[in-house]
Formats: C-alpha cells, structure tokens, sequence
C-alpha cells in the first residue's frame, strides 16, 4: 500500500528553490562573466530552436512566392530592370569618383578606406527587455564576427556587436541608453556625439553649444572618430532643436535613418585593423611602387622622403669614440662634411681650372 503523505518536500517547497535557483543565476550572469562559457554551449541548443520558430514564416513565403501572380511577376521585374538600369548609371559615376579619391588619397600618401569588405546577416532574435533595445544575428565568431563590429542595415548604421557566441551575436542598437557614436553633421562638418534615449524612434546629441550651426532636417553621419565606425554612413536626421537662452546647451534630438523595428537583414562591415602607422607605410610602399613602374617624373620629387638615408648618416656621423679622443672627433668632421656636398664642390673646382 502506498502511504496517504509522502515523505518528500511538498510541491511549494521545490517551487520555492526553484525560484531562488533561478533568481541566483540571473544575478550571477547579470554581475559576474562565469556563466557566458555556458551561455555560448547553450547558443548551439537554442539555435535549432530559432530555427524551428521561424520555419512557419519561411513556410509561408516560400509557399506566396510560388502562388504570386504572373501579372505581379511581369510589373515587379520590368520595375527592378528599371531601377537595375538607373543603379548601373549612378555606379559608373561612383567607379570614377571612387578611383579619382583614391589617387588624391595616394597623392596625400593616405591609405584610408575607401570600400570596406560586408557580409550579409540575417536577425533571428530580440531582446524581450524593453530597456535594452538589443538584436541578435545568425552570424558568430566561427563566421569572422568580431566584439565591436559595426552593423548596418540598407539605411545607415544600427549598432555594434558586444556579444559573441560560436553561431551567433547580440548586437546592441544606436538609441540603447548605454550606448553612444560620434557623428558630424554632412552639410558643414559640425562634429558632435549622438547618445541612445532608450525610445527606438530617437536619438539625443549631448553637449551642443547654443550657437552650434545645426538646423532642422541636417544629415547626421559617422565622424570616424574612436576607430569603431566607419566613416561616412548615416546615423540620424535631426528632428527637432531648441535654444534656450538661460542654458549654455541646445537640446538637439534626431530620428535613426535605419530601420532598427522592422530591418530583417543586416550587414556586418569588417574594416581595416591595421595600425595608422601601418596603414602609412603600407600607402607609401605602394606608391612607391607604382611610381617605379609609371613615369620617371614624380620619382625625384616623392621617392626621396620615404628613402632618404637618415638612420646610415647617424652612425657615421657620431661614432662611438667621440667621447673620449678629442682628435677622433676632428677627423670625420671634415670627412664628413666634403662627402655630402662632393656634387656641388665639384662644379666651382672645374670652372675655376677652366679660367
């Protein structure tokens, strides 16, 4: 015979423990980074179950897609052949701006990015808290992803990643209240830093001067500044300012030009991670390079500067005995000083056995 009570613990005790068992882990992650191991094993498990979630609405298209109307079909590709067209004209023009920037840049010995390497991701999650605006991507770090990536969507930047696991990344987005992007203004170069407010549909600049010229309707774009976004994307369109006379500060709000509520495919950008040092010597090894290769003309003018045999002369020049015979340092003096101007001293010499 069974007994009428079980000697275990009753059903509220276990729910009790389980209850403090969970919020013990959620403090745990939340204050320490001893479960993000384990959180990254999870993601394997959990990425079948993304993709088991979305298999109704991929279900969904594919069926529409089959099912869509010839008519629908003939007016959608004669429209895409006419944008394709017009695409095809406006990237011929940017072929030739983009070639003749990189000669100036080449001129300018700059080896700054013109065109930087994109890969497409798609977005298979959100955040459920409504304070954090955060994403997350099938894209991780067995794919390149890297901490601090920025990512973009067809309208301008979304935000970066701060999260990486095997398959997967979380993205942080531009109007998170923790999260901020020096921007500039596109029609006069204003500089300014764009901060989240926690409201998807708004972004605040902090710290503009009063009489900072920023209007109604300006393009905010990415300054390049701090090396974490590339320059030249967009980030908002200012909305609204307001001078006030007793504050030394405008209040400056813009409306993200990116669709952080509704973009379903991202792009990840991979920017050049070479030092600027790098980045200059790299420059001028090619230019140099190309120069050899293309009319002598420039060589004399720009080969010389980066060959210049500065570190050869230091050594000749203060020899290591200077210190301590006097006579040591007369000698190379004057052996010094007819080796670097021979040319020149051998003109005058000549005219004058002529006359």
């Amino acid at each position: 015979m069974k007994p009428l009570f079980s000697k275990g613990p009753s059903l509220g005790v276990r729910f009790l423990v389980l209850v403090v068992l969970s919020v013990t882990l959620m403090v745990v992650d939340a204050r320490f980074t001893l479960l993000k191991p384990v959180r990254s094993q999870m993601s394997l498990v959990l990425m079948q179950s993304y993709w088991i979630t979305d298999l109704p609405q991929r279900l969904w298209q594919g069926v529409a897609s089959q099912f869509g109307s010839r008519t629908e079909l003939v007016a959608e590709n004669e429209k895409l052949k006419t944008e394709n067209l017009l695409l095809q004209g406006r990237m011929q023009k940017l072929a030739a701006l983009t070639e003749q920037n990189v000669r100036l840049r080449e001129l300018l010995n700059s080896s700054a990015l013109v065109n930087e390497k994109v890969e497409v991701a798609e977005l298979i999650g959100m955040d459920p808290n409504p304070f954090t605006h955060r994403i997350i991507i099938n894209k991780g770090e067995r794919d390149g992803v890297v901490l601090g990536q920025p990512v973009l969507d067809a309208r301008g930047l979304m935000g970066q990643v701060v999260e990486l696991m095997p398959y997967t990344s979380r993205v942080l987005l531009l109007t998170d209240t923790t999260h901020s992007i020096p921007v500039q203004v596109n029609r006069n170069g204003l500089r300014a830093i764009a901060s989240g407010t926690g409201n998807p549909e708004r972004l605040e600049l902090r710290h503009v001067a009063d009489t900072a010229d920023i209007k109604v309707g300006d393009l905010l774009v990415s300054s390049g500044l701090g090396q974490r976004f590339p320059a030249g994307y967009p980030v908002a369109t200012v909305k609204e300012v307001i001078h006030d006379s007793g504050q030394p500060f405008a209040i400056v709000r813009a409306v993200p030009t990116a669709a952080l509520n509704r973009s379903r495919y991202l792009l990840l950008v991979f920017s050049d991670s070479r030092t600027p040092e790098e980045r200059a010597n790299d420059a001028a090894k090619a230019q140099e390079a190309e120069q050899n290769g293309e009319a002598p003309p420039i060589i004399p003018a720009t080969v010389p500067k980066p060959v210049a045999p500065a570190p050869v002369v230091a050594p000749v020049v203060v020899p290591a005995p200077a210190v301590t015979d006097p006579k040591a340092v007369k000698k190379p003096a004057p052996v010094a000083t007819p080796a670097a101007a021979r040319p020149p001293a051998a003109v005058p010499a000549t005219t004058r056995e002529r006359q």
